[in-house]
């Protein structure tokens, strides 16, 4: 695909991807369907897609690291896991066909969106930190599975996150996000690696889209949000709502 001065609208979409990426999740749930309306084919719209997420959340991570946050070494732990699941999860990703991939895509978009609209999150009452004993292991496990899932496709894999770790490990919100951030860098790496080796990047639309995802990122981490935002979440339902209905009809 040839870059075109069009084609510089993938920043501000990348951009809002980033921000929403890093504050909850959902962003590729915007920028993945628009690679796929672009015209790319499923395998290489996703594995395009992984270099932006994969800048965006180093920026997050440093972003965040700037303000002081981090769980490390417990984010490392869980990083480990959900890499070892990435490799096997992108490598299914790479040969499906468009027709299933948006099918697939789609479900995980309403899947999404009772996700936002029950938001569980809301439910859960925080107790003390547990990262370590048989609750690091508990999560170990889970994002593994997350990793596969991840490796996949990735969309909406944030708020399972966000779910997760404060229901198991008792983290705050912030925590939460700082963790996720980390391990969906980490996991990413390994994405990139199966999709670069079977040929599935358009590096220049890559770059155009990551300009964007590390930009949004890099202002979110650094900027105190609460998730329960309600413009950004009445924003989510509707898109992702649209975006779903021209997957399932009108591949």
């Amino acid at each position: 695909m040839d870059i075109s001065f069009e084609m510089l609208w993938l920043i501000p979409i990348g951009f809002l991807a980033g921000f929403l990426n890093t504050i909850a999740g959902g962003g590729t749930l915007i920028t993945l369907p628009t690679l796929l309306f672009m015209g790319l084919p499923a395998p290489i719209a996703n594995g395009t897609n992984r270099i932006a997420i994969l800048f965006q959340t180093l920026a997050a991570v440093k972003g965040f690291k700037s303000k002081g946050v981090s769980t490390y070494p417990f984010s490392l732990y869980l990083g480990i896991s959900a890499l070892l699941g990435a490799f096997i999860g992108a490598k299914l990703a790479v040969n499906i066909s468009n027709e299933t991939f948006n099918k697939v895509l789609a479900v995980i978009m309403l899947m999404v969106l009772v996700t936002l609209i029950l938001n569980p999150a809301k439910r859960i009452k925080l107790n003390e930190e547990r990262l370590t004993g048989k609750h690091l292991y508990i999560t170990t496990v889970i994002f593994f599975f997350l990793g596969i899932y991840g490796g996949f496709i990735n969309a909406g894999i944030g708020f399972l996150m966000l779910v997760i770790l404060p229901y198991v490990n008792g983290l705050s919100l912030l925590k939460s996000n700082v963790t996720k951030v980390f391990v969906v860098a980490f996991y990413t790496v390994g994405a990139v690696i199966v999709f670069a080796l079977e040929n599935k990047i358009n590096y220049p639309v890559a770059f155009i889209l990551t300009i964007g995802n590390t930009s949004g990122a890099w202002v979110a981490s650094r900027w105190s949000v609460k998730k329960d935002d309600t413009v950004i979440k009445g924003f989510l339902i509707v898109t992702v709502s649209i975006l779903a209905i021209k997957l399932w009809f009108f591949n």
